[in-house]
């Protein structure tokens, strides 16, 4: 069975959400990561810049009346800013509206969509790096990738790749946005990332000071459910399992990414989800999550069944194992929408009804009926996209 069919039972399964078209509005009103915080009176005016670009992001072009009126920000106060975001090359007028009855036809103005351009690195992959120049709306518009350095230095890689990229942005590069693997503070210092042998380190301030342009480093099934809710309609409350060659979830509750005091929020891949014992998983426990559910676990298991019964069985048990682990996270932080990421010939289908049927059975039917369960359609670009996102709202503060 696959994610088009749907209604089964008190959670559902369900398509996934269709990310926009090039050229079509990627966003709606009102899609910005709330605020965390009071706006300070000495922060007031930094706010009111991310105000205004987040209309226009998200709306297109609007006339100074307009953005006032949708901000609550006086005219003056508007004419202002719109000034001072043109002469920093963020803003541009775009011509007079056409004019529908009498009066002078208003001015428009609008994020000026072409005027930078975003590098954004994927260091998630099995084999290869990937990376990408992407517009303000996260459409692609160059793509590379390398090889994973099996024994040599990581961070040359990228920022090799880094150049190359912000070589080919014909445009000012507004940030270099990188999703990795790892518990990741926010200062982008990794506090440990044992597949690159990471613990303490400052990847951040390293490329930074390799590159001499803003840097942003996050996790990156972090980085995924920001560019699934910013691009691909994902609501307030919402995990994203991001699966490859180990498991993790990005998690937004009331439109706030969450971290977690030690910034392992998410980290689900070595909970143990089972007391029947298991496979061993590379952390040396036995029945962790990612001992049934990642790709290299999963694809070595099935190459070894022999029917499609068989098969079926395994991705069935990985699912029910996936919905253990998001039973408690959804009833504790009553989440109203579950995106998967990761290869769809293994995640969609009998693995994801598996994990529906799971979350049905061991969550309060009454509040939670209405809990989704989906495949993202963004593919290998979610963590592109989301490290476009972390630029965005670290720079300008739109999202």
């Amino acid at each position: 069975m696959s994610t088009s069919e749907v209604h089964r039972g008190s959670s559902t399964l369900e398509p996934a959400h269709h990310a926009a078209s090039a050229g079509a509005k990627a966003f709606g009103p009102g899609r910005a990561l709330r605020q965390g915080a009071k706006v300070l009176p000495e922060h007031a005016r930094g706010h009111n810049r991310s105000l205004v670009l987040q209309n226009l992001f998200h709306q297109g072009a609007m006339s100074r009346a307009d953005l006032a009126r949708e901000t609550g920000l006086t005219r003056v106060t508007i004419s202002d800013l719109v000034a001072e975001l043109i002469t920093d090359g963020f803003v541009a007028e775009m011509g007079v509206r056409e004019a529908a009855g009498p009066g002078k036809p208003a001015m428009l103005v609008d994020l000026d969509r072409a005027g930078h351009r975003i590098v954004g690195i994927d260091l998630s992959g099995t084999d290869r790096i990937i990376g990408a120049v992407l517009t303000l709306d996260g459409d692609i518009v160059v793509r590379r990738d390398v090889a994973m350095p099996i024994a040599g230095d990581v961070v040359s890689t990228v920022v090799e790749l880094a150049r190359e990229l912000v070589a080919e942005s014909h445009a000012p590069v507004l940030g270099i946005g990188v999703g990795t693997p790892g518990v990741v503070d926010d200062r982008g210092v990794i506090l440990t990332a044992p597949n690159f042998g990471w613990a303490g380190f400052d990847l951040e301030g390293a490329l930074r000071n390799a590159l001499g342009l803003p840097v942003l480093v996050a996790n990156d099934a972090n980085a995924a459910v920001l560019a699934e809710y910013t691009f691909g309609g994902a609501p307030d409350d919402v995990v994203l399992v991001k699966v490859g060659r180990g498991v993790g979830s990005g998690l937004l509750t009331s439109g706030q990414p969450m971290r977690g005091s030690r910034y392992a929020a998410g980290e689900i891949g070595h909970v143990t989800v089972g007391t029947d014992g298991g496979p061993v998983c590379v952390c040396g426990k036995v029945g962790c999550l990612e001992a049934w559910l990642s790709v290299p676990s999963l694809t070595t298991r099935l190459a070894a069944a022999s029917t499609p019964a068989e098969r079926d069985g395994i991705l069935r048990d990985a699912g029910e194992r996936l919905g253990i682990a998001l039973a408690p996270v959804v009833g504790a932080l009553d989440l109203s929408e579950i995106v998967l990421s990761g290869p769809p010939e293994l995640l969609d289908g009998a693995l994801a009804q598996a994990t529906v049927e799971t979350l049905r059975a061991r969550t309060l039917a009454q509040f939670h009926d209405g809990v989704r369960v989906r495949m993202t359609e963004q593919g290998e670009d979610i963590v592109l996209r989301g490290a476009a996102v972390m630029v965005l709202s670290g720079q300008l503060g739109v999202s």
